[in-house]
């Protein structure tokens, strides 16, 4: 029965983005831009990073969060140690290896101050309170 839900709520995220994908408002970047977009996440009403999207269903779900929508929420990509489009801070996420997530394991949890002080040991980071605040075009 888990695997029937988990199958049906994967088509209906697909069937959603699919709709998405050809429905973005002019304001917002186009999720089928080629370079993708870059997307600004709040963590505890504080601190802010930033993630280059690449994937055209990341770039739906991201859009759809922004408008207020649901979904998977959780940012959750491997570290790499370059700044890529999080200005401000020593690391980013690799767009090549990113998802949103409904669960992860907490050892992935936390600030991004966290990450840049490495405070924050593991290779990947998924900040549970993370939430989308600005799209924009990548460049």
């Amino acid at each position: 029965m888990r695997g029937r839900t988990r199958a049906t709520g994967l088509a209906f995220v697909l069937a959603v983005a699919t709709a998405l994908i050809g429905c973005a408002a002019p304001e917002v970047a186009s999720p089928t831009t080629s370079a993708g977009i870059v997307v600004t996440f709040e963590v505890n009403d504080g601190e802010r990073f930033r993630v280059l999207l690449i994937d055209p269903a990341d770039q739906a779900i991201a859009l759809r969060l922004l408008d207020g929508g649901e979904g998977p929420d959780i940012p959750n990509g491997r570290i790499v140690r370059d700044t890529g489009v999080n200005e401000g801070w020593s690391w980013s996420l690799d767009p090549t290896d990113f998802e949103f997530a409904d669960l992860t394991t907490e050892v992935c949890d936390g600030e991004p101050s966290d990450v840049e002080s490495r405070t924050l040991t593991s290779d990947r980071y998924c900040p549970w309170s993370a939430r989308v605040v600005e799209i924009e075009p990548a460049s």
